[in-house]
This record gives C-alpha cells, sequence and structure tokens, in this order.
C-alpha cells in the first residue's frame, strides 16, 4: 500500500532530510586517506546525536541478513555495490567510496548516498561517480504527476546502459515515509509508461547502482550484507528522497 503524505509531512520529511544531508557532507570531508571506515561510521553518528535524531540502519534486520546491520552508514568501497558494513579498513589513496545514510526524525525518515574518490582519481572513475549523478537526476526529473514509476526507472537505466555500465538485478529504489523501506519499489531498468501512476504526495529513494565493468553480475560477501560485483570492477550509488507533487519533484535530502 502506498502512503501519500501531507504537504505537512513532507515538509517534515524534508527536516529529517537534512540531517542525512548534513551527515553525508561530513563524511565526505572527514574522509581522507588513512581514515577507518569506522570512523566515517561515527562521525555519522555524532551528526545524529548533534540533530536528536536516531539511525533506521543501525539494528535493521531484513529476511536476507544473517544479523542485525552493526552502524548508521553504509560504507561500499570499491567492487562494493552497496550495504559496505564499516569496519576497521583505512581508507587509501584512490579508493571510490559510496556511503548509505538514514536520519530519523519526530517519526520521519530520510534516506541517501553518494560516491566519491578518496585522494587521486582514475578517469575511470571519476566517469562512474558522474554517470551515477546524472542517473540520479533523469531519474528525479522524471518524477513528476503524470508519469509511472516505469518513467523513472527507464530515465535511470537509459544513462546507465548508454554509458556502457551494468545494474544490479533486483535492487533499487523504494517508498519512503515512516519507515525507511515502503512501497512502491522504484527499479532502476523499465519501460516507460508502465507501473504505478505518480500522485502527489508520495515520496520515493531514487537511487541508481552502477557497475562498472558492464556486466550486472554480483554476490554477497561474507559477512551477508555487502554485495560485490561479480567481475571485481568498480561501482558507485547515488540517492536523493524524492516528494511528488503538483509543483514538480522536490529532494527532501538536498545538500
Amino acid at each position: 500500500m502506498v502512503e501519500l503524505k501531507t504537504d505537512t509531512s513532507m515538509d517534515e520529511m524534508y527536516e529529517a532530510g537534512q540531517v542525512v544531508g548534513r551527515a553525508l557532507t561530513a563524511v565526505r570531508e572527514a574522509a581522507a586517506v588513512g581514515v577507518s571506515l569506522l570512523e566515517l561510521d561515527e562521525v555519522a553518528h555524532q551528526v545524529l546525536r548533534d540533530a536528536g535524531a536516531s539511525s533506521p540502519f543501525l539494528g535493521y534486520r531484513p529476511s536476507f541478513a544473517p544479523t542485525p546491520f552493526p552502524a548508521v552508514i553504509c560504507a561500499s568501497v570499491n567492487d562494493a555495490i552497496v550495504h559496505g558494513v564499516p569496519d576497521h579498513y583505512r581508507l587509501r589513496d584512490g579508493d571510490l567510496v559510496s556511503i548509505d545514510f538514514g536520519a530519523e526524525l519526530n517519526g520521519w525518515v530520510g534516506d541517501s548516498a553518494i560516491s566519491f574518490v578518496v585522494g587521486t582519481a582514475r578517469a575511470a572513475d571519476v566517469r562512474l561517480v558522474e554517470t551515477a549523478e546524472r542517473a540520479l537526476a533523469a531519474g528525479i526529473e522524471a518524477a513528476v504527476v503524470g508519469n509511472r514509476i516505469g518513467d523513472i526507472a527507464h530515465a535511470v537505466g537509459t544513462v546507465c546502459r548508454a554509458a556502457g555500465y551494468g545494474i544490479p538485478d533486483g535492487f533499487g529504489g523504494h517508498g519512503v515515509g515512516r519507515r525507511m523501506h515502503e512501497d512502491p519499489p522504484v527499479p532502476n531498468e523499465g519501460r516507460p509508461g508502465r507501473g504505478l501512476p505518480l500522485r502527489h504526495g508520495m515520496v520515493l529513494a531514487i537511487e541508481p547502482m552502477l557497475i562498472g565493468g558492464g556486466t550486472d553480475g554480483y554476490h554477497a560477501a561474507p559477512d551477508g550484507w555487502t554485495l560485490r560485483t561479480n567481475d571485481g570492477s568498480r561501482a558507485a550509488h547515488a540517492e536523493h528522497t524524492v516528494a511528488i507533487t503538483d509543483a514538480g519533484p522536490r529532494i527532501l535530502t538536498a545538500r
């Protein structure tokens, strides 16, 4: 069931989204050669504390997970696509890092992700990250009243495929509201004009995930959470929480 949010609710979700934006900005600024993923997790955790917010990630355990998620960020490095578990790994020059983060404030959730390179960036990684952001922008542009979920999926997938990148099957965006994952699912590839009609008050997390090697294959790491590319190529992830309004898409997690 898809819950339509009121204008007041969307304003409240914007407040949660701003916590997310501040945390992602702080994590990116803190990410440097020699900094551990656990240290980045603590940076984000402090933003939550300062805002009086909580984490929808910490302790989250979907059906596929062997254990509850132990952190407030997902930190996916190089060939990790999503759901990376922060650990003692220390960032190296040239690492491609994707950070996914959520915040719950006053009962509402915001969810967003960024990818970036630490230190010296390879041209191929810059292109991958830029394409993820372009795919996200295309998906947001399609998130208008009168379109359908398939229009968002088609917009995202077209950018990814045109650049020669793979798309992990079965993973994509979702509704957001009182919970981090709500209906409807928002695939990263699909046919335009298909799926649920977009209406004022729908709030969606649009999140392209790109596999740099061009294949769609992935596998779960031994931790049961992290998804890694089958071909060892690098991956990128970009995400915003977006409200569908009669005035156009409203990015609730703008940074």
